[in-house]
């Protein structure tokens, strides 16, 4: 049973500091350097040096433990530090545990980081392959129809039961992946830089798994992200305006499995067409904020497949179930103003936050007037996690 009130975190932290390497399909040297890069970055954004650090939260499934690289960066004693699962559902939990912290006095300044060679080393893409005996490889034995091995094809399933139930052609995918183009394209850091498309250009790739096209699927990416978080107060006195944190929150469906939740029902008359995972945030985002869908200047919305942003906009209220397509093509909100992951780079979403942070201080290259308020969601069809910023004051 979820929280049916708001919580206090709302307003006790903020996001003080950015940073990242470039971002390639070959970085040319480890994940560790990749991600001592980005924390430096973040510190000196922040206008802070390793010895304000005292706790770090990263994602499982790194390769770069938390005193590893605390120790590569010149990071002395710690007094929080932390990993959250599922993937790209961590990306926005990163941020809420660190601003547990400070809000708790655990610690004062926690810096929160993903790096990975995911396009040169491990590919993500490749899917399940040579898994150890354990309760989440068995689970994915059971639960997975033969065949289906990548997350482009676990995908695949939900992706065609939503086409056929709202009565829509993949064309619909096609307009999140025209808006994240055409964002990445004037934005520097992004690898699609100067490279927007068309719908014709969606619907000319090739398949993956259908319906699924390649313009569908995010990139693979090697570089590195990470993000500092500090008390609102001190915030105040650091030399970019705070990027205030007004609610953070995480969610599992009943019945959630790891990208495979197929054989749950009784939700939306169909257990393929909807997102629970994504619904249990909002509703936490909603209270604990005090926003409304209207309220929000910027929607920074995982995209490591083009369906699920549309199933996101439904769920988070912006739109009714099977309309979400329609929404994005009227540019009803705002949507992934760096490129997202199949425009910028894939960084399990950190890269997202980042984004999110600029719209805020207002540095953004594709900046939205009057972006008072930003949402950023995490990893879907696994448990994620959500984040609601704003301005100072």
């Amino acid at each position: 049973m979820t929280l049916h009130r708001a919580d206090s975190l709302g307003g006790r932290a903020a996001i003080v500091g950015i940073g990242a390497t470039e971002f390639s399909k070959d970085s040319g040297r480890s994940e560790l350097k990749l991600a001592v890069e980005a924390v430096r970055a973040a510190l000196d954004d922040a206008g802070l040096g390793p010895a304000d650090v005292d706790g770090m939260v990263t994602f499982t499934m790194d390769t770069s433990p938390e005193i590893t690289v605390a120790q590569a960066a010149g990071i002395g004693e710690l007094s929080f530090f932390s990993r959250v699962h599922y993937g790209g559902g961590a990306a926005c939990a990163t941020v809420q545990q660190a601003a547990l912290a400070v809000a708790a006095g655990i610690a004062e300044v926690v810096v929160c980081y993903r790096a990975f060679n995911e396009r040169s080393g491990r590919r993500f893409g490749a899917g399940v392959q040579r898994r150890e005996p354990s309760a989440e490889g068995a689970a994915l034995g059971w639960n997975l129809p033969a065949g289906l091995l990548t997350p482009a094809s676990w995908v695949a399933m939900a992706a065609q039961r939503y086409l056929y139930a709202y009565g829509l052609t993949p064309e619909a995918f096609g307009q999140v992946a025209v808006v994240g183009r055409r964002h990445a394209a004037r934005n520097p850091a992004a690898y699609f830089y100067g490279k927007p498309i068309t719908l014709a250009d969606h619907a000319a790739s090739r398949w993956i798994v259908e319906p699924l096209r390649l313009l569908d699927c995010c990139q693979e990416t090697d570089g590195g992200q990470a993000l500092v978080v500090t008390t609102a107060e001190r915030a105040r006195d650091l030399p970019h305006p705070p990027a205030v944190i007004r609610a953070a929150a995480q969610g599992a469906g009943r019945a959630q499995e790891q990208m495979t939740s197929y054989y749950r029902d009784g939700y939306y008359q169909d257990g393929l067409t909807g997102l629970p995972e994504s619904a249990v945030v909002a509703r936490q985002l909603w209270r604990t904020s005090g926003l409304r869908p209207a309220d929000i200047g910027v929607g920074i919305l995982y995209d490591h497949f083009t369906p699920f942003v549309l199933m996101q906009l439904e769920e988070f209220g912006f739109c009714a179930p099977g309309e979400a397509a329609d929404f994005v093509a009227a540019g009803g909100l705002p949507l992934n103003t760096h490129g997202g992951q199949l425009g910028e780079a894939y960084l399990h979403g950190m890269n997202g936050i980042a984004e999110a942070v600029r719209q805020v201080r207002g540095t953004s290259v594709n900046q939205v007037p009057g972006a008072a308020h930003v949402l950023v969601t995490a990893g879907t069809g696994v448990p994620t996690s959500g984040l609601v910023l704003g301005a100072d004051g």
